[in-house]
């Protein structure tokens, strides 16, 4: 299934599975050239896109124990921060990515912001006192 280069590699994995449901999940990070390096040394490209995503009307306490055994992958990646990072600039809405859930990006995302904001109003606040 081909998918356009804008395309995030979660929605890539959702409809894969979805256009596939019975079938074996392919690999949760497809190797592609403009992806970038990290990509290549993902852990998870050994697992099953269903560990980072949620099947549909998952029960609370699957989607927990499914959300930290996917979690128990990411903390053993080498490039754990940087998939993390482009959960956060993309931003990815579903999924675990680099060790974080949805919600747990959004949180970040909107820590984030209010940091940017902060520093804003802040008098005389340049990139030194960003720095910090």
């Amino acid at each position: 299934m081909q998918h356009p280069p804008h395309q995030s590699l979660q929605v890539a994995a959702v409809q894969s599975l979805q256009a596939r449901p019975s079938a074996v999940p392919s690999p949760r990070v497809p190797a592609r050239e403009e992806d970038g390096p990290w990509h290549a040394e993902a852990v998870c490209r050994r697992d099953e896109a269903g560990l980072f995503f949620a099947p549909s009307k998952e029960p609370t306490a699957a989607r927990l124990s499914r959300e930290e055994a996917a979690k128990r992958v990411c903390a053993r990646c080498p490039v754990m921060v940087a998939c993390r990072e482009h959960a956060l600039l993309q931003p990815e809405p579903y999924g675990v990515w680099g060790g974080l859930t949805a919600a747990e990006r959004r949180v970040v995302l909107a820590r984030r912001r209010r940091r940017a904001a902060e520093l804003r109003q802040t008098p005389g606040a340049g990139p030194i006192a960003a720095a910090g």
